[in-house]
Order: structure tokens, then C-alpha cells, then sequence
């Protein structure tokens, strides 16, 4: 009797404890968060080398290595309320992007998406070689895969979700439900709350939030970008084939990046 009173008196205790921290969490509905995309250039490079090209690539690669830095670094924001978001990037094209060893397609990926969580639709402004695209389309499906695996980023505990998309690409995702939006940076969202870290590692690169500012966002900051031909996800993965019908593998790697 008494090893049932005592159990039932901790229980009590515990639930009261729990619902107590679950009133007092705070969670963030709108605000700004600063991202850093970092390329590894000369990963990215090395896997271009082949039998083919590596007497001229090869030294070319050498001295790469001797006058820039291992990772490209470029910087966006993300402008989110409970039931939109803009990404957009905030740097400047960097000085080394000159350099024909640093031009990589997904390293130089800078697409504009507006989000609305209560359609679940989004606009993105792509650039493709000479042309700009506006895509509207419904937001990407994704069949994430929660694990337990949690790290600190920006100040916020966040828990590791896996993915494949486009068949092929695998992807990383860490999010936190302390941000309860279902967003991301790209057109990455689907997840019980904000992600504020993404990788895709076969492709060396990586999106990390570096800061997260709670504040009112002006529906200006919202606004979704209009420049562009009116496409679909569909329609541009058709335009983009059409374009690279004799680049041969690169063709592949190549529609990939224009459909991320």
C-alpha cells in the first residue's frame, strides 16, 4: 500500500512538473533567421578530375588550392510568420566566383522561394544560365525519417530527420519544435517545426542557421517574387532536359540542381 501511495505521489509530482515546463516553453512564431551556406569547393572539384581531363584539371586544382579557401561561404535569411516565408540570399556575389574552377551549379545556387503553409503552395525565382523562371507549384512531398539524434544550432536543441528527394539526393535535415513553423531553407519544410540546419553530403555542402531574431515581420518581407516566366516544377524539369539533351551524364547532375 504504502510502494502505491509513494508511486502515485511521483507520478502526480512528474505530471505536475511536466505540464508546468510545457506552459512556460516559449514558442517562436514569426521572426528572421540568418543562414550560411557552405560549399566545400575543393571536394567539389576533386570529383570533376577524371582520366579525361586531369592533365590540365589536375594542376589547375593545385593551384586552386594555393590562392582560395576550402569552402565557399555565401549568406541568406529567411522571413517567416505562422503561415508564410520568404528565403532569399543576402551576400553579395563573391569575388572568387570569377574563377572558372569555382563554378559549380549547386554551389551557385541562389534561389528566391516564397512559402504559404495554409495553401502549401510556393513561388521560387530560379535562375537558369541566361533565362529566370518564376515556379509555382505545390510544396515537395518529402518522406523525412525522425531519428534521436539531437545537436545545438543557433540556440536551439534540434532533432536529425533523413530524406531522399529527386530519387537520389540524400539529405539531412536538423529542426527544432521550438519554432513552430513547418519551414526551412530552399523549399525544405514538412518537419514538426523549423529547420535550422541542412546537408546534403554527397554534395559537400551545408545550410546552417547562424542567428534567429523573434520579431515582427513586415508583409513586405513576405512579399513573393514576380520576375520571371511563369513555370511549373514539371514544366522547367522539361525545359531544363530539352536544354541539356546532349550534355550527356552531366545532363543529369545538371536538371538535379535546377529541380533542388
Amino acid at each position: 500500500m504504502k510502494k502505491t501511495l509513494k508511486y502515485l505521489i511521483i507520478t502526480t509530482i512528474t505530471f505536475f512538473n511536466a505540464n508546468l515546463f510545457a506552459q512556460n516553453v516559449h514558442f517562436v512564431q514569426n521572426g528572421v533567421i540568418e543562414f550560411e551556406k557552405r560549399s566545400n569547393m575543393y571536394a567539389i572539384i576533386k570529383k570533376k578530375i577524371n582520366k579525361e581531363n586531369e592533365s590540365w584539371y589536375g594542376p589547375a586544382f593545385d593551384q586552386y588550392k594555393k590562392n582560395f579557401p576550402q569552402f565557399k561561404v555565401s549568406k541568406s535569411s529567411l522571413s517567416f510568420t505562422k503561415d508564410r516565408s520568404l528565403y532569399k540570399w543576402t551576400s553579395p556575389e563573391e569575388t572568387m566566383s570569377n574563377n572558372w574552377a569555382t563554378r559549380d551549379l549547386f554551389a551557385d545556387l541562389k534561389n528566391t522561394i516564397a512559402t504559404d503553409f495554409n495553401t502549401q503552395t510556393s513561388t521560387s525565382q530560379k535562375r537558369v544560365y541566361e533565362e529566370t523562371y518564376l515556379v509555382k507549384d505545390s510544396l515537395r512531398k518529402i518522406n523525412w525519417k525522425i531519428t534521436d539524434e539531437t545537436r545545438e544550432i543557433a540556440g536551439y536543441e534540434c532533432r536529425r530527420a533523413n530524406a531522399v528527394i529527386m530519387d537520389s539526393i540524400y539529405v539531412v535535415a536538423y529542426y527544432t519544435n521550438q519554432i513552430a513553423v513547418s519551414g526551412g531553407p530552399e523549399s525544405f519544410t514538412g518537419l514538426p517545426g523549423m529547420i535550422l540546419g541542412l546537408a546534403v553530403p554527397h554534395e559537400n555542402m551545408t545550410w546552417f542557421a547562424t542567428k534567429v531574431t523573434e520579431v515582427t515581420v513586415p508583409e513586405k518581407d513576405l512579399t513573393a517574387p514576380v520576375k520571371g516566366k511563369p513555370t511549373t516544377n514539371a514544366a522547367l524539369g522539361k525545359i531544363v532536359a530539352g536544354a541539356l539533351k546532349d550534355w550527356g551524364s552531366e545532363a543529369l547532375s545538371a536538371s538535379k540542381v535546377f529541380n533542388f
